[in-house]
């Protein structure tokens, strides 16, 4: 795990950006997934706009995964970080459950997605030009902004007590955060020639490790009081991600070498993807009590795969 300066190369935007949005996207139509099962009837209209929010990201990530074939990377296929093992049936559970629909197509084609056969060359060959996707930038520009406007002035109601929702404050607040480092990274495809600093990559890191914790501290507030193991493992977890947190943010203060934290948390990140891996098989065959989401579990434990893909670039 190197650590340097990162320049972006023109020629592999295109399966950088379909790699970005491909992760993404999907995160943020799930967010909306999440928030919209969350309402009460009293919120009908709130629940309204995060389907349209959902429906947005939705058609575009279909739209997307038709161009994706050769023009995605092998790292991200292989990584787990698009679907899992669990992904399909995470999805056809969940909507039983909720019955929100879920367009499964998308899972499925994502599960046979070929990978570009350079992915340091551009691709042109694959039907798949810049100004395609220029405009497929610009266009999760606008679907993300509406989900940072969303999502910013749900919570502001929330912390006001102005509306009750079954989602925490805090995850609120937490799927927020994401959708502004999404948002980042689609601005940060349109500067080809920027450098990615150290300093940045230990804020990277941090940011990671907060998601990391935050996600053990959902699960340890969802699970039902008996599953006494369960419990202890998941605050085990939330404090050993937020000492890293501490760590590196300590390391960037004082501008000493953080590649140590970095193995650190790799290790760990390792650890919690087991965990969640865990977590969403029991969910799923109905071994573990809880009033998780079976798609909210194999959702944390791509977010985990997406993570420990980073860290191994580092």
């Amino acid at each position: 795990m190197e650590r340097g300066n990162f320049i972006m190369n023109t020629d592999n935007i295109i399966t950088r950006s379909i790699d970005l949005h491909l992760f993404f996207m999907r995160i943020m139509k799930e967010h909306m997934f999440f928030i919209e099962a969350a309402f009460t009837p009293q919120n009908f209209g709130l629940q309204s706009i995060a389907g349209n929010l959902r429906e947005r990201a939705s058609n575009f990530l279909s739209r997307l995964v038709d161009i994706a074939n050769n023009n995605v990377s092998a790292e991200a296929i292989e990584s787990g970080e698009f679907v899992t093992k669990h992904t399909l049936n995470a999805e056809n559970a969940t909507s039983y459950f909720t019955k929100i629909p879920i367009d499964t197509s998308i899972t499925q084609k994502e599960y046979d997605l070929i990978a570009a056969p350079n992915t340091n060359r551009l691709s042109p060959n694959y039907n798949v030009s810049m100004s395609d996707i220029i405009s497929l930038n610009n266009e999760a520009h606008q679907i993300v902004s509406s989900i940072i406007e969303f999502k910013t002035s749900l919570l502001d109601q929330v912390l006001k007590c102005s509306i009750f929702t079954l989602n925490y404050p805090l995850l609120i607040e937490h799927i927020l955060r994401e959708a502004k480092y999404y948002l980042m990274k689609i601005e940060r495809l349109q500067q080809p020639d920027r450098v990615m600093t150290p300093q940045e990559l230990v804020e990277e890191e941090m940011f990671w490790n907060t998601i990391m914790a935050e996600h053990a501290k959902f699960i340890r507030g969802l699970l039902d009081p008996t599953e006494v193991e369960l419990l202890n493992a998941s605050n085990m977890f939330a404090n050993t991600f937020d000492e890293l947190t501490m760590e590196a943010r300590e390391a960037e203060k004082r501008m000493y070498d953080s590649l140590g934290i970095t193995q650190k948390s790799y290790d760990e990140t390792q650890k919690i993807r087991a965990f969640k891996e865990q977590g969403t098989e029991g969910l799923l065959n109905c071994k573990i009590k809880s009033i998780i989401l079976p798609l909210l579990a194999d959702h944390t434990l791509r977010e985990a795969n997406h993570y420990l893909k980073l860290l191994r670039t580092k």
